[in-house]
């Protein structure tokens, strides 16, 4: 047991970052969740297919509590693979499925199996302890099995033992940057902040308020140090309060006596420190909290505060302990700052998934800092992507595909499940001040790539996802979009598009979506999406290269930033992509039937890179002025095919729908062949007339007409505090 219990941790730690591996020998693996909503019903999908009459036959049936049938609508979906489950009441049910719903006679050693699930008119709270022991004690059965989810059905071989919208960004918002927002009125974490007078940045362990008024003579002045095991991630800055999150190692509470050799188990936590800057000389403390588990992510709309961590219980510890504790933590120094285990009351299992994860969700208003309450809600199911406007939060997760019969028969390997091999579960949250609720959930077809995967516009949600992986000749990927109503019931969708490619880059403006995907060349597809139940493509171009992150820059422009690439001829083989320099492409989408790339700008050789490539925070823009820029790492070619390091910095473009054009050039060549981390450019911002590098050893300034350099504000090293 212990070797098993020890590989299943592994297989949920690696599931953590989107990557899981299962084996599956001689089994129909079933996905199904415990709890569905009447509003919603309840499905469960197979890997092997079920005979379409097998309902009428009544060889898949549904019992109560009281075990008596239940006469209710049931379909099985014309690939066979999924039940629906709908007009059901709330209450305790068994689905039965009997060997001889199987189609695939391969299958025919099979037992009968049964699974169980709750309905419930809304999202209940957990009731108690035994609720949360019983969903993980399902959980260990489950992975025991050797199955992804809930149920199952185990052979009994007669002669085998086998087991198993557009932002600003940092535009004109008075007279210095902000940050480059998905969502306008809704910012997000940041490295840097500024007030228009002072910037606040992250410095290794300690943040950094610089005073850079004269941007000639800047000056520290005050920095607001972390003790060992706090490492500070992201700021927000509203009105005169300073907010610091970072990850820090605790002890669990209550576990000391219970270790051999006096070690302390940890726990990961996201911590909040909360400061008074109204005299940014002399930052006051004013509160610290947080709650256990790794950010996930952090919005700030309307003074409130609100973020989500992933919470990865060790719930095997039930062969060991008689009463663990389960429930994830949260901390105040307001009640003594000591980690308690959030209320039963507080935590729910969402509809739709079988995870051993929590998503927390922790809400704080901002206007009154050292008094208001701070509100934590738990929710049974992991998350990966999030997306919030100023009265929607969404949150997705994995929702893994049985494997098919092809699969289950091979056992010489073992199935790696990607994340373009699972759907998307995704989860509505309204927002009430600090209220935090759950709405409905649905699930669609293939894996989103990130938050501009997402959007919500005139209380419709889109969505664009990816299905199958690029490389799969037997099964080529191919790229959705879907559009749900309010109540998350879809509406609308344009599927099958770039078969054999996946999604690189999406964004939603009003009543369009972009979208580029890419495998030897970058579509880019404009999709109409005015009417939600019949959105369709209007216009795709083919070029080379491809775009990490898109930006509107006006009604009828777009900016992809990416690579360019090229393709290189292999003897008695397809054709290789070999990628080449960062690229910006101008898209001139006027004619939405005839995309064009109006203007493009190479920049560097193989193996320049920027931020922007992997974070849209990194882009700087004066709208004004019609300013881009980014930092850059540049490399290129040099003789016998050897790519070296040729400086780094930032790059500034002035770009208009007239074209691309380089506005300032701030890399710093040298003929070492390694960056230096300290003085590379993390972000840009600009202040009056003055524009800033912050590195995180350094601030540079620059006059923003000319862009000769101004000053220099050197860092000390960080010495942490005790």
């Amino acid at each position: 047991m212990k070797k098993k219990k020890i590989w299943i941790i592994a297989i949920m730690a690696v599931a953590a970052i989107g990557l899981v591996f299962v084996v599956l020998n001689n089994k129909v693996s079933v996905s199904a969740s415990p709890i569905a909503l009447t509003e919603q019903g309840w499905k469960a999908n197979f890997s092997s297919s079920l005979q379409q009459e097998a309902v009428e036959k009544g060889d898949v049936y549904i019992t109560d509590a009281q075990n008596n049938h239940v006469e209710t609508e049931m379909y099985i979906q014309n690939n066979g693979k999924t039940l629906e489950v709908v007009g059901i009441t709330t209450g305790e049910y068994r689905l039965h499925i009997k060997r001889a719903a199987l189609k695939n006679r391969f299958f025919k050693n099979l037992t009968d199996t049964e699974i169980t699930f709750v309905v419930q008119e809304q999202l209940e709270k957990l009731s108690g302890e035994e609720q949360l022991r019983d969903y993980f004690g399902r959980l260990m059965e489950m992975y025991q099995n050797n199955q992804r989810y809930d149920g199952g059905m185990e052979e009994t071989a007669e002669s085998s033992d086998s087991s198993a919208s557009q932002s600003d960004g940092a535009g004109a918002e008075g007279d210095y940057s902000t940050t480059n927002n998905q969502v306008e009125g809704v910012d997000e974490a940041d490295l840097v902040k500024t007030d228009g007078s002072y910037i606040y940045s992250i410095s290794e362990s300690r943040v950094v308020i610089s005073d850079v008024r004269n941007p000639q003579e800047m000056i520290i002045a005050a920095e607001l140090p972390f003790t060992e095991n706090m490492y500070p991630e992201q700021l927000f800055l509203t009105e005169d309060v300073l907010v610091v999150m970072g990850s820090r190692y605790s002890a669990y509470p209550n576990m000391t006596d219970r270790m051999p050799h006096g070690w302390t188990p940890q726990i990961g936590v996201t911590s909040v420190y909360l400061y008074d800057v109204s005299n940014p000389q002399s930052p006051q403390f004013i509160r610290e909290f947080g709650t256990e588990g790794y950010l996930n992510g952090a919005r700030l709309t309307n003074n409130i505060l609100y973020f989500v961590t992933n919470v990865y219980p060790d719930y095997w510890i039930m062969e060991e302990q008689d009463e663990p504790e389960l429930r994830p933590h949260q901390y105040d120094s307001k009640q003594g700052g000591e980690l308690q285990p959030v209320p039963y009351d507080s935590i729910s299992i969402l509809p739709g998934t079988m995870e051993g994860s929590y998503s927390v969700i922790t809400a704080m208003d901002l206007t009154a800092p050292e008094t208001n309450e701070i509100s934590t809600d738990g929710f049974l199911g992991g998350s990966e992507q999030l997306y919030m406007n100023e009265d929607h939060l969404y949150l997705t997760a994995p929702a893994y595909v049985p494997l098919d019969d092809e699969e289950m028969r091979d056992d010489r390997r073992m199935d790696i499940w990607f994340p373009q091999q699972a759907n998307t579960e995704v989860f509505k949250f309204g927002l009430n001040g600090t209220a935090v609720e759950f709405i409905a959930s649905a699930e669609i077809t293939g894996s989103l790539l990130n938050q501009f995967s997402m959007d919500e516009y005139d209380g419709y949600f889109r969505a664009v996802t990816t299905e199958g992986i690029a490389w799969d000749l037997t099964s080529p990927s191919k790229n959705h979009l879907f559009i749900l109503d309010k109540q998350m019931n879809q509406v609308g969708s344009v599927e099958d598009l770039a078969q054999g490619e996946r999604i690189y880059s999406a964004r939603f403006i009003k009543d369009k979506a972009y979208m580029v995907t890419f495998k030897e060349t970058d579509p880019l597809f404009v999709i109409d999406v005015s009417t939600p139940s019949s959105p369709k493509v209007l216009g795709e171009l083919k070029i080379p290269g491809f775009s990490n992150y898109l930006h509107p820059l006006d009604d009828d422009h777009l900016i992809g930033f990416g690579y360019d690439t090229k393709l290189v001829p292999v003897k008695n083989g397809e054709p290789r992509v070999v990628t080449g320099g960062m690229k910006i492409s101008l898209f001139d989408v006027s004619d939405f039937e005839n995309p064009l790339e109006k203007d493009t700008e190479i920049i560097g050789g193989p193996g320049t890179y920027s931020a922007l490539q992997y974070d849209h925070k990194a882009l700087f823009t004066h709208q004004e002025k019609n300013l881009f820029g980014f930092p850059a790492s540049l490399y290129d070619e040099t003789e016998k095919d050897y790519i070296g390091f040729e400086g780094e910095g930032a790059l500034i473009y002035t770009i208009t729908p007239d074209g691309i054009s380089l506005a300032a050039n701030l890399i710093e060549q040298t003929t070492d062949q390694y960056g230096d981390w300290n003085r590379a450019v993390q972000r840009i911002l600009y202040i009056d007339e003055e524009l800033y590098t912050v590195a995180n050893g350094e601030i540079k300034s620059y006059g923003l007409e000319t862009f000769e350099p101004a000053g220099t504000l050197e860092f000390d090293k960080s010495e942490r505090s005790e």
